[in-house]
């Protein structure tokens, strides 16, 4: 995750506004507490892949990512919402300033992945959204966990809001191409480009449901 580095000058600049160098310095512990919240979750994920390669021969996640939201994101967010714009008001209403999306090898293993995580008890499950099993209309298939999860600062413990998105690889090919294709027209697409993306999604699907089929009887043997 790459970090804004803040020169002398900037701490200068904003010293001349009390009320900017405070939004300032609430970003940058708000920045803090939800990376932390991050590698909390990671490392998490992290033994247990390493658990599942020692004990069963197989790696179930395939990949990890992750993004923290930038200010003009978060205020973008609450002003679309009609949310007052402030530091406060992204920590309690923003489920998905810090973000996880954990790339499976097979459906199975997103839920498997998924429950083991849910069931580590200094984990709080805040809303579960299942669109592998209730897929959106556009075609897009993923679990969503917003979970909360504890950070341990020098004076206090706090439970920090992080969304984890569970998907295979598959899944996650057809949304980040879908997300491209989508965004480089910058305008709504075509009716028959949206039923063929979604065709494409439900292919997709197939496909992945069948490489789970044989990686099952490949365990059989």
């Amino acid at each position: 995750m790459n970090k804004k580095s803040y020169s002398p000058e900037d701490f200068s600049t904003l010293a001349k506004n009390k009320e900017k160098l405070e939004t300032f310095r609430d970003y940058i512990e708000l920045q803090h507490k939800y990376s932390a919240a991050i590698r909390e979750v990671q490392t998490k994920l992290d033994i247990l892949n390493e658990e599942f390669r020692v004990r069963y021969d197989h790696n179930p996640i395939h990949h990890i990512e992750s993004r923290l939201k930038s200010p003009q994101s978060m205020f973008t967010k609450l002003e679309k919402n009609g949310i007052d714009i402030s530091i406060q008001a992204a920590i309690e209403n923003l489920n998905d300033i810090a973000g996880i999306r954990v790339v499976c090898c097979y459906i199975d293993d997103v839920y498997k992945v998924a429950n083991i995580l849910l069931n580590q008890d200094d984990i709080i499950l805040v809303r579960r959204k299942d669109y592998i099993k209730n897929p959106k209309p556009n075609g897009y298939r993923s679990l969503h966990l917003v979970l909360k999860v504890p950070i341990f600062l020098s004076d206090r413990t706090e439970k920090v809001t992080v969304e984890v998105q569970f998907r295979t690889i598959a899944m996650d090919m057809w949304a980040s191409l879908e997300h491209k294709l989508r965004y480089k027209q910058k305008k709504e697409l075509p009716e028959n480009l949206k039923n063929d993306l979604q065709k494409c999604a439900e292919e997709i699907s197939e496909i992945d449901k069948r490489l789970q089929d044989i990686h099952i009887d490949i365990q059989k043997l």
